[in-house]
């Protein structure tokens, strides 16, 4: 089989490799979508966290099921997408129902070798049934439940005002679930190519550019001088992470789904003097996947706002470098197999 490795940043090889063989335990999957997301711009341009190189990247995806030892209520020709986050099953995140913080996590694409290949190998538990959705919806589940994840971090409640910095993928999805709770969502980004699509794909009134709005006197005449009682960050910008918190409502929430590889600092007087709550919010459980396939099922979210570029797997090597570029209007990249 092909397979498509990322052997130092910024290079990519097409490699032929001896397909996955069935083991106990574990699924062979043919895999038909893979979504490009920001773990992958950023292991290709070399900045980031946990990774190492050569590796097959992709974790956002799709496919059909060829044979499964230990997957209950799975037939061979099904299609799946699956949970890319494997874990232990026994360390105390694990015990606790933490899988997606396990001390021993393993993210496919990531820390393995993930889903840019014809075949892959995944343990029989990551396997999530299509529930009728397509394989464009179902490569897209996973990066929605990153954002599902980080609002039930947040427990928003209907009413509050929740900004969402950063409206890449991440960011977007986030939005759409902090929206379905019921907040009144407000986007911050520097590009208004993506705080447009944010008004006009999404619905959200609220939009602040951070390069040319004064960002606090926006949101005070938006919360009507509250400021958000949520901001979450979906950036993994160190500059934007470490300037969140002047943002904050008294009593709020400050929550971290983006990552980035230093330390983060601010003001111990401005955290504390609001009794803040600060959280990360990292990869995201089986439940919100189940959300996210819901709400889509169900009209809530239309993933067809997403996909805006694509390219088969052949291609691949040739134009990621152009989904690095802003100026190109990538939201989600979405990789063909052929």
């Amino acid at each position: 089989m092909t397979a498509l490795v990322c052997t130092e940043p910024g290079a990519f090889d097409y490699k032929e490799m001896v397909p996955p063989v069935l083991t106990p335990g574990h699924a062979i999957v043919q895999i038909k979508r893979i979504g490009i997301c920001g773990t992958d711009l950023h292991a290709f341009e070399g900045t980031q966290p946990y990774f190492s190189y050569p590796r097959i990247l992709g974790h956002e995806l799709s496919g059909d099921l060829i044979e499964a030892d230990g997957a209950e209520g799975f037939v061979p020709g099904e299609a799946i997408t699956i949970i890319p986050y494997f874990n232990c099953g026994s360390c105390i995140a694990c015990r606790n129902g933490k899988p997606n913080c396990c001390t021993q996590i393993n993210v496919f694409g990531v820390h393995s070798d993930g889903g840019m290949a014809e075949y892959v190998s995944v343990p029989s538990y990551s396997l999530l049934k299509s529930n009728g959705l397509s394989y464009d919806e179902l490569a897209l589940v996973e990066p929605l439940a990153i954002g599902a994840h980080g609002v039930r971090r947040a427990n928003i409640a209907a009413g509050e005002f929740v900004l969402v910095i950063g409206a890449g993928p991440i960011g977007l999805g986030t939005m759409e679930f902090a929206r379905i709770a019921g907040a009144t969502v407000i986007a911050l980004d520097i590009n208004d190519q993506r705080l447009q699509f944010c008004r006009e794909k999404l619905g959200i009134e609220h939009t602040i550019n951070a390069a040319s709005d004064n960002v606090i006197q926006r949101l005070k005449a938006i919360t009507n001088n509250d400021m958000p009682t949520v901001v979450i960050d979906a950036t993994g910008n160190r500059q934007a992470i470490n300037n969140a918190l002047q943002y904050l409502a008294h009593g709020g929430r400050f929550v971290l789904i983006g990552l980035q590889k230093d330390e983060i600092s601010f003001s111990h007087p401005e955290f504390h003097k609001r009794e803040s709550t600060l959280m990360s919010s990292r990869n995201a459980t089986r439940k919100d996947f189940e959300t996210v396939m819901a709400a889509m099922k169900s009209g809530l979210v239309n993933p067809a706002n997403y996909i805006k570029h694509r390219a088969k797997f052949s291609e691949v090597k040739e134009v990621f470098n152009s989904w690095l570029i802003p100026a190109t209007g990538v939201i989600k990249a979405m990789v063909e197999m052929e």
